[in-house]
């Protein structure tokens, strides 16, 4: 990648810890395959994508039975009262993605990894969402992880967007008062990320006068980037001088044995629904990570990556399913917390399309066909077991192409995806 001396004395380390995206000139032909360009968007909607990088037994998930008449599994029961607010969906992956747990980078961009050595991930889902959409609120978007150091959020040009991982300093973040002083000075590296953008952009006009028209065409892409990247910091400074909202909850406490993801998850999922109840942000991504810790739950006596490499050993199941009911429980109370909350003639679950998932559909054989996905709110009829075929899987970007129509955008297409999930309905009124 092409590398800048920059002539003013500004701390590139300042600017990328300003913002959530990350800039450098695009790779051109000499360097790369062509990079993916995202389109213009529009919609005040929401959008939260969990990600579990271990996956779930799916003889404990996908009901036997398709259609609205299923029996609930053993997963789904904790959901029980929430029949009617989601959909399972199952016989779907990603097209061309595969090498195990190399793939969690696509859960949501759905690019294809299994072509060759190199690999230059899309935009995901989350990112192309907020593009456009974002700016209404304080925060664009919020990515998220539990027990991991990377995300599942990534930019147009394919950068990964660093994940918060602490539920204090996501508090902070969100609710924290700032004193006068620290206001200036968040006003001031905004405004040395603007410069900064600058100096990039001036580098990047002169090296047109010497590429190809190929590459000209990705310079272009870049700039318009940088001009999306300039606004954003423009509404961040706008954002600095608003006071952020108070809430009646505390910060959360801190957990001191790291093994509890549970724990993590549930402050986690707290501070997720106070960001979308208080219009924070509209788009969440949490990752959760596949460490081989042991959990503190009762019945559970190895690390949880082992667990999922379980061989069907009736043993290693038994406390899988311990740790994956439990992580099913607190998705739902995340769902129950936005169904309390009325918005207009709505509820937050109905403005707000949740989605559970993995890149794995079996992790103990590093399978990435017949990913689970559970579906919820947003304003679609739910109450089924969409079943596709397990031999022959569908697109699961299909999904995601319902999705961002729902958000009432113009999109036929997303990555693998070429049109609507069949068998999902919008409603209407919602």
């Amino acid at each position: 990648m092409a590398t800048f001396t920059f002539q003013k004395h500004i701390p590139r380390r300042t600017f990328l810890q300003t913002t959530a995206l990350s800039v450098a000139l695009p790779f051109l032909e000499s360097m790369c395959p062509a990079l993916s360009k995202a389109a213009q968007l529009g919609s005040p909607r929401r959008f939260v994508g969990v990600s579990n990088e271990l996956g779930f037994y799916a003889p404990h998930l996908f009901p036997e039975e398709a259609g609205s008449k299923y029996e609930l599994t053993r997963y789904l029961q904790p959901l029980a009262d929430l029949r009617e607010q989601f959909t399972v969906v199952s016989g779907v992956s990603h097209p061309g993605v595969s090498r195990g747990h190399v793939s969690d980078v696509c859960i949501l961009t759905a690019t294809p990894n299994n072509s060759g050595s190199y690999f230059r991930n899309g935009v995901s889902l989350d990112q192309l969402m907020a593009r456009d959409l974002g700016q209404e609120t304080r925060f664009r978007s919020l990515t998220l992880s539990v027990a991991a150091d990377m995300s599942t959020s990534f930019t147009p040009l394919g950068a990964m967007i660093a994940p918060e991982s602490s539920p204090a300093r996501l508090f902070a973040r969100l609710f924290g008062k700032e004193t006068p002083q620290a206001q200036r000075e968040t006003i001031e590296r905004l405004r040395e990320g603007r410069t900064i953008l600058d100096v990039v952009g001036e580098e990047a006009k002169s090296m047109q006068k010497r590429v190809g028209a190929g590459d000209r065409d990705k310079l272009d892409a870049f700039f318009t980037s940088v001009r999306e990247l300039e606004r954003s910091l423009s509404a961040d400074e706008q954002w600095a001088l608003k006071p952020k909202p108070q809430v009646g909850a505390e910060a959360p406490k801190p957990i001191v044995n790291r093994a509890d993801f549970i724990g993590f998850e549930n402050q986690m999922y707290e501070l997720m629904a106070l960001a979308l109840e208080t219009d924070s942000t509209r788009f969440i991504t949490l990752h959760i990570g596949g460490g081989n810790a042991k959990l503190p739950l009762e019945g559970v006596e190895e690390g949880y990556h082992n667990l999922s490499h379980h061989g069907q050993d009736p043993t290693k199941v038994a406390q899988l399913a311990v740790v994956e009911q439990a992580q099913m429980s607190a998705w739902g109370d995340f769902l129950r917390r936005l169904q309390r909350v009325q918005e207009g003639t709505h509820t937050l679950l109905e403005q707000t399309m949740v989605m559970l998932t993995s890149n794995l559909g079996n992790a103990s054989s590093h399978d990435t066909r017949n990913m689970p996905v559970v579906f919820a709110g947003g304003g679609f009829r739910h109450g089924q077991h969409l079943a596709f075929d397990r031999n022959n899987n569908h697109p699961l970007a299909n999904l995601y192409v319902s999705m961002l129509q729902r958000l009432g955008l113009p999109y036929d297409r997303f990555a693998t995806g070429t049109s609507p999930l069949p068998g999902l309905e919008m409603i209407p009124s919602a």
